[in-house]
């Protein structure tokens, strides 16, 4: 048997240390531990609840802009606030195309080179590869002269030998198994990619001023002008400007990212049978289509248990509770029970090892995350779970896209259980919601025709009129999964608050029940052809999109603060 520790896991937000037990040539157990101490909820504390957001985005630059919706959410429903309709549209175009970057950039510059052998690339045939490009899409960017160019790109970069952060993989590894002009093919998207998504996510800069963090949320609606007769507003210009972007990104990902998503997984089928992990999905729902409590939701909340398609049962946020056991944390009644978030604590109670170390106490605590359960069970959350819920409950538009994706790879739903499922899930959820963000502009172009040009409720933003004491829940679903904010609020001020975001759903530790979490349970199973070289690992570990830093934040080993963030 041998023991394998991967720390730190690259091509990810954050810092994560994967540990695992490797027997026969294949993973027999695994643990996760995160290596980094959250404490934003402590800074909360005793700070004007209107201000949350600007501290909670701060969590991650990367998945920006998702805990700042969800502190909103939290705080209006704490404070019973209701924002008008612009609003939510607004808020829906913003997180939708958050989501469509982030899973593009995923793809290609984050989980690509799991799959991808950049190396082989270069003995690649230019013709070959056109002729391969052009089968499987009208994309224009297909010729054998401009393959040509990227290969010479691509070693002229190698020559110079600054390989920057491709210097370290596994090149030429075994389980690498695209022929080179495939390969030269993704590396090709590789770089379109790159100039795509700075292009898109401007998105962000006309609604909220820039990316990352951006600036016009606020409790109650937004701060984004709009009126079709001022030029300093959210008007027409703005509108058309965005269409435009929205146009190109469906075509991106119709004409590039599905069909590369496509071609890779044909040659790794048999991925469709590791990665499965707890079999248990969780969803909040996300995607308002209309205003006010109870809305309907474009994306449908919903668990499902033990893989079971036949039904999606409700959510019921109660069912929530976080054990720290095995994390360094502490509860003043007792490690090895639950706390719902909204009774959570956050103290810190770090037991060892001091690092360096080699070896994880596992049997003690050993990470910075908490493991939240539901119902007691684990779940998994993420692009997987919302396509596994959206299609068992029907949504007409993903049983369509999940039905022609596995038509085209020749496999059953049974293949979605997996680190391939995992991955076509995203690719497939970023074309259902590139199709769907110009409905929402719209939306918004129809109101301002009208003359609705409100964007922001203003009855409940004195604090006089709020509850003296009151607690509420915001949800969203993140590129990542599921992500909650929890706040008590008394005499206007935040007295505790809480973060349960996806990758502590998906990385955390074993529970007092000693069941291990979905990145624990996903790795076991796995093959390792090369224990030197655990590609095989990354694979499943990648396909979830860790983000730790939303998970944790940095703690030196004494305690003591580091910096002060101040924000105006």
């Amino acid at each position: 048997m041998t023991h394998i520790v991967v720390d730190p896991v690259t091509r990810i937000e954050g810092h994560l240390r994967i540990e695992a037990e490797v027997d026969g040539g294949q993973v027999s157990d695994a643990w996760s531990s995160s290596t980094m101490f959250r404490g934003v909820e402590i800074i909360l504390k005793g700070h004007d609840p209107r201000d949350a957001w600007a501290f909670t985005q701060r969590i991650c630059g990367v998945c920006t802009t998702v805990h700042a919706i969800t502190s909103i959410r939290a705080v209006e429903n704490a404070i019973g606030a209701e924002p008008p309709p612009n609003a939510r549209i607004l808020r829906n175009l913003i997180m939708a195309s958050q989501m469509v970057q982030d899973h593009v950039v995923h793809f290609y510059h984050l989980h690509a080179l799991d799959w991808v052998d950049i190396v082989s690339a270069l003995s690649a045939d230019p013709a070959a590869t056109a002729n391969l490009a052009q089968s499987i899409s009208d994309w224009p960017l297909s010729s054998r002269s401009y393959f040509t160019s990227i290969r010479n790109r691509v070693a002229a970069f190698v020559e110079r030998g600054q390989l920057g952060p491709f210097g370290n993989a596994y090149w030429g590894h075994s389980a690498y198994r695209l022929p080179p002009e495939a390969n030269l093919l993704a590396v090709a998207h590789y770089l379109e990619a790159l100039d795509w998504q700075r292009e898109f996510i401007k998105i962000h800069a006309i609604l909220g001023g820039k990316n990352p963090h951006l600036q016009s949320f606020l409790v109650g609606g937004m701060a984004t002008p709009v009126d079709p007769d001022k030029q300093a507003s959210l008007n027409m210009t703005s509108i058309s400007a965005m269409r435009k972007l929205i146009q190109q990104a469906r075509t991106f990902v119709e004409q590039v990212y599905i069909p590369d998503l496509l071609a890779v997984a044909s040659f790794y089928k048999d991925w469709a049978g590791y990665g499965a992990g707890v079999g248990n999905y969780l969803v909040y729902g996300e995607y308002p289509e209309t205003d006010g409590d109870g809305a309907p939701l474009y994306l449908p909340s919903g668990v499902i248990r033990n893989r079971d398609l036949s039904q999606v049962e409700p959510l019921d946020p109660a069912k929530i509770t976080e054990y720290v056991t095995h994390s360094w944390f502490e509860y003043d009644g007792g490690d090895d029970q639950g706390l719902p978030p909204a009774q959570g604590e956050t103290q810190p109670n770090y037991t060892g090892p001091e690092p360096p170390y080699e070896r994880l106490n596992t049997d003690g605590k050993y990470s910075w995350l908490k493991s939240p359960r539901y119902d007691n069970l684990p779940m998994e959350v993420g692009p997987l779970a919302r396509m596994l819920v959206a299609y068992a409950a029907g949504h007409p538009r993903v049983q369509e896209v999940v039905g022609y994706a596995l038509g085209q790879l020749g496999v059953g739903p049974e293949a979605l259980f997996s680190t391939l499922g995992r991955v076509a899930a995203r690719g497939l959820e970023t074309l259902v919601l590139a199709e769907k963000l110009e409905g929402w502009l719209d939306e918004l172009a129809d109101n301002m025709g009208r003359g609705d040009l409100r964007i922001h409720d203003n009855s409940k933003w004195d604090p006089k009129s709020w509850p003296k004491d009151c607690t509420g829940a915001g949800f969203h679903e993140a590129p990542r999964g599921a992500l909650g904010h929890w706040v008590h609020i008394v005499d206007g001020e935040i007295a505790n608050y809480q973060c349960v975001v996806p990758s502590t759903w998906n990385a955390g530790p074993r529970d007092a029940m000693g069941q291990p979490g979905p990145y624990e349970a996903a790795i076991v199973g796995n093959p390792v052809a090369d224990p030197e070289k655990p590609l095989e690992i990354l694979r499943t570990v990648h396909s979830f999109d860790p983000c730790m830093a939303c998970g944790v934040h940095v703690l030196d080993p004494q305690g003591n603060e580091l910096m002060k963030v101040r924000v105006q």
